[in-house]
């Protein structure tokens, strides 16, 4: 094949391929099967390899994301990105209606109503149809660049189909993580040990924040769009610009609706407050715009949002079904927790099943009888929560919940941990589920992470024998593994890779894999950085434990008992020994200065330079101490843009210093 005719045949497969993309995942009525696109896709791949002088960043070949992002570019809005004045109830919404009548001194307008989706903004330029740069909504005036991310959503075109778009214009619209997808996301993680995301938006947000775009790939991400920008737009009014930008290849909702009267707003709201349940994504409410732009531009803006457009939000989703028992469970530290089983009953797109009842005294706040109607809410969160009991509705000799006495798994009587609601099963070293949640917790991501034991693996080891204290992992070999049933040899192969990497996890990863009661992964740190070594923490007495910055008496305690009980001794004996790390580092070891010592710090606000994580750190590299609340022992505040009010009148009352941003990288030398 001659250059060419590559060029030709490269051009041809990238047009249908996009167009396909197109079909499946914007209109989804694919034209071709699964396996013919792989096939062209293939193909395009190999052309590509074979002639990388026709390379091209927007072609989908590139839509895996295959280069690590080191970090967001802070972009300045060509438009800044305003937030809609909220309304929670029809009446509001009316009212908004009547003063833009009265704004407009009785010329007739119309509104378009859309859904408004529950992810997170995002602003994408296209220049002669071609994605040019996504960003983010940031702080409304900037936000951070993110295109590498967003070039992997498959929804979002990068080069448009053929139309009368403008030759440079900007679209906005909202990255979704649709429902099925967050719930498996979700159930990952869990398995895994690490803290669930709330909701949809949270994951979609956290996903488009990460460095490395081959992971945004894989989650699969999609987005709606809503708002069309240019100095030179095909038409003059809201809803016929969507329309247009639907034909170049954007996914904009099909439910956007023109709407030519109060009556007609009212009805569109009576209908979503039930239909939104059937959707595939999240929604929490809906906007209202008016149509023409010069009506827009008439009407114009207050100091933070269009007075042309008005959100309503949706009350949280609340469901009646029946108990059908309550389980009580044991976990990883023998804390007991109640859960309701429930009739199944659809909340946020989702099917509820099961929620936590979290102790004895919400069971009998609750008054929760056998058989009982409940009322369930995820009010957009996906925990859901019991939140009251239809008593109408109870049969009349329904016996009262009552908590379990013994321990569920092993049949220890129950102990109430004083000054909680918290009843737990004090046989810490022989109930099994104790003993395998400990191990799993030990394997986890952001603990030891060994890849390939988790939940059940841990169980499988347990039974077999195999595992019955985390340090026994280390005893373990692919023979001894080749003998379980689920593990075949590529599993034993990458649990043994897992746990030979375990052995370079820094140490305050250590601790907090060992599983101390309430010791968490900021606490770990706190120790770690504390006491250098576990030789130096096993010496120390309960004070001087308890005289560690945010270490006090329950903790301290906790932690003098936790390293002298003997079977604790063992497990930390082999592990050193196994070579797993019991010091910090030497890069840890050397703080990267003092100018921050003894100073009690709050974070407020958005910044441009650093995240509020990487501050949140260099404080304490420097030698202070982060605070999320002010006092009179706040040392200042770092503020950044957006400090919240109250904050602000806080600091004003009690004549707290605020530092900016760039004043508080020369505290630090930076």
């Amino acid at each position: 094949m001659t250059p060419n005719e590559a060029k030709e045949r490269i051009d041809y497969l990238r047009q249908e391929l996009n167009r396909h993309n197109h079909n499946y995942y914007v209109l989804n009525a694919p034209e071709i099967s699964d396996f013919e696109f792989d096939h062209l896709m293939k193909e395009l791949e190999a052309l590509e390899k074979e002639f990388p002088d026709y390379a091209d960043s927007l072609s989908p070949t590139q839509r895996v994301g295959s280069d690590l992002t080191k970090g967001f570019e802070h972009i300045v809005h060509a438009r800044p990105m305003m937030s809609l004045s909220n309304s929670y109830s029809i009446e509001e919404v009316d009212e908004w209606f009547v003063r833009i009548r009265k704004a407009l001194e009785g010329e007739s307008f119309d509104v378009v109503g859309e859904l408004k989706f529950d992810g997170t903004s995002i602003s994408i330029t296209y220049v002669n149809g071609r994605m040019v740069r996504a960003v983010t909504r940031g702080d409304g005036t900037q936000g951070d660049d993110v295109t590498a991310n967003v070039k992997t959503i498959r929804s979002i075109p990068l080069q448009l189909l053929p139309g009368d778009w403008p030759e440079e214009f900007e679209i906005r619209g909202e990255i979704l993580m649709p429902w099925e997808v967050f719930e498996k996301l979700n159930a990952e993680r869990a398995y895994n040990e690490e803290p669930l995301f709330a909701n949809p938006r949270n994951a979609a947000s956290g996903t488009l924040k990460m460095q490395d775009p081959r992971i945004v790939a894989s989650r699969h991400l999609d987005a709606r769009f809503y708002y069309l920008l240019s100095d030179n737009l095909p038409f003059d009014n809201h809803f016929d610009n969507m329309e247009a930008a639907r034909k170049w290849g954007f996914k904009v909702s099909k439910h956007m609706q023109l709407l030519h009267s109060l009556e007609e707003v009212d009805e569109y709201i009576g209908h979503w407050d039930e239909e939104r349940r059937k959707l595939p994504v999240a929604t929490d409410g809906l906007v209202f715009k008016v149509n023409s732009l010069r009506q827009q531009l008439n009407l114009g803006y207050t100091a933070k949002s269009p007075r042309w457009a008005i959100s309503y939000k949706f009350n949280p989703e609340r469901a009646c079904t029946r108990l059908k028992f309550v389980s009580f469970e044991t976990g990883r530290m023998g804390i007991v927790t109640p859960v309701a089983n429930l009739e199944p009953v659809l909340l946020s797109g989702t099917i509820v099943k099961r929620a936590s009842l979290h102790n004895d005294d919400i069971i009998q706040e609750l008054d929760i009888h056998q058989g009982d109607w409940l009322y369930v809410e995820k009010g957009g969160e996906i925990i859901p929560k019991i939140t009251g009991v239809d008593k109408d509705r109870r049969e009349p000799d329904a016996a009262k919940i009552v908590f379990v006495k013994d321990c569920p798994e092993c049949g220890t009587p129950l102990v109430r941990i004083y000054g909680e609601a918290a009843w737990c099963c004090p046989n810490h070293y022989g109930c099994r589920p104790q003993l395998t949640g400990k191990i799993e917790h030990f394997c986890g991501r952001r603990m030891m992470d060994i890849d390939g034991i988790g939940e059940e693996t841990a169980e499988l080891l347990f039974d077999a024998g195999m595992v019955e204290r985390i340090a026994d992992i280390y005893d373990l070999t692919p023979e001894r593994l080749s003998t379980l049933d689920r593990i075949g040899q590529k599993s034993a192969e990458r649990i043994m890779a897992g746990i030979e990497a375990s052995k370079t996890v820094p140490f305050e990863r250590v601790i907090y894999a060992l599983s101390i009661p309430n010791v968490g992964e900021t606490t770990a740190k706190r120790l770690a950085k504390a006491v250098k070594t576990m030789e130096a923490m096993q010496a120390m007495s309960v004070e001087q434990l308890q005289s560690i910055q945010d270490i006090g008496p329950v903790i301290g305690q906790c932690i003098y008992d936790f390293l002298r009980d003997p079977i604790n001794i063992d497990n930390i004996t082999r592990l050193s020994k196994a070579g797993v790390q019991m010091s910090l580092s030497e890069d840890k070891l050397t703080p990267a200065g003092d100018s921050l010592t003894g100073k009690t710090i709050v974070i407020s606000g958005t910044f441009a330079r650093h995240s509020r994580d990487e501050y949140k750190n260099l404080i304490e590299a420097h030698g202070g101490k982060n605070s999320g609340s002010i006092s009179k022992k706040t040392s200042f505040v770092l503020a950044g843009e957006n400090m919240g009010p109250a904050k602000y009148e806080k600091c004003q009352s009690l004549g707290i210093p605020l530092i900016d941003e760039d004043t508080f990288l020369r505290m630090i030398g930076e």
